[in-house]
């Protein structure tokens, strides 16, 4: 059984409730904190990686949170408790509870929020693109003609920059730059090698995509430094082995969606799965 790691973040006199209200799902790795910089301070952890935020309407602040969040963590499923409304929507949250623990109200959502992630798909006009990339990535020759193949197509998609990064040490989680297509002079500046620290390690190690803008951490060197204003670091995998990270750069911040991070994650799976025939012969 897949775990799921669920944050929850609700006032310190509830906290007991909802610790016993989700102990008994033995999937759930729940961490229950009691302050909004709590929030922000486990999500910046790169040590932790989490599915799922619970929060707590009476927290206050929580809508600004959440649109906080959703910029650097498009990924993360949030659901809202606020169980002083007899009804409402989720605003920008995922899902809203009004009575977390009847008939397991919020186990069911989130479940439900993990479930469909595994169905989801991009919208219907995005395939086309999506095929025609799959057919390019067959015509390539060798796996660096494919990586090259795979930059030069994301770049097509709206990107300023796009490199790949392939893991040469599984131990270590170092990455080599292989594939790049962009400016010459943002070509000549882009760090050759990954660093334990920055943002495509962050995602190899958890296997999860995430945007990054100037001020954020993890990042990427070019957008650490104000070269490029956002990047998305997505990792390919394949066969249930880490293969590298594809990181895709705007110039202008806050210009990479939730349907961006989906595109490329599709793209993504097809050069991860296209490297496995190559590598396998």
């Amino acid at each position: 059984m897949t775990s799921i790691n669920v944050l929850v973040a609700v006032r310190r006199e509830n906290a007991s409730r909802y610790y016993k209200g989700l102990s008994s799902q033995q999937n759930f790795q729940t961490e229950i904190v009691s302050a909004i910089q709590d929030v922000l301070d486990a999500l910046a952890n790169t040590d932790k990686h989490i599915d799922v935020l619970i929060l707590d309407n009476g927290l206050g602040s929580i809508y600004e949170l959440i649109d906080e969040v959703r910029l650097t963590h498009p990924r993360l499923f949030i659901v809202l408790v606020d169980e002083e409304a007899d009804f409402g929507t989720p605003g920008q949250a995922d899902e809203l509870s009004t009575n977390p623990f009847s008939d397991n109200d919020l186990i069911k959502r989130i479940t439900r929020l993990m479930s469909d992630r595994k169905l989801e798909t991009l919208r219907a006009d995005s395939l086309p693109a999506v095929r025609q990339f799959a057919k390019e990535l067959r015509n390539a020759v060798g796996e660096f003609g494919k990586l090259q193949t795979a930059v030069t197509v994301c770049k097509s998609l709206g990107y300023d920059y796009v490199a790949f990064y392939r893991l040469e040490n599984p131990e270590t989680l170092s990455m080599t730059l292989r594939a790049q297509d962009g400016p010459p002079p943002i070509q000549s500046i882009a760090p050759k090698t990954t660093s334990p620290n920055d943002l495509m390690t962050w995602s190899l190690t958890h296997e999860q995509s995430r945007i990054a803008a100037q001020q954020d951490t993890p990042n990427h060197p070019l957008v650490a430094k104000g070269r490029l204003g956002a990047v998305a670091s997505v990792p390919v995998l394949f066969s249930g082995h880490r293969y590298g990270v594809l990181a895709a750069f705007r110039d202008q911040p806050g210009t990479i969606s939730q349907d961006d991070i989906m595109m490329l994650e599709l793209i993504t799976a097809q050069l991860g799965s296209t490297i496995t025939k190559e590598l396998s012969g």
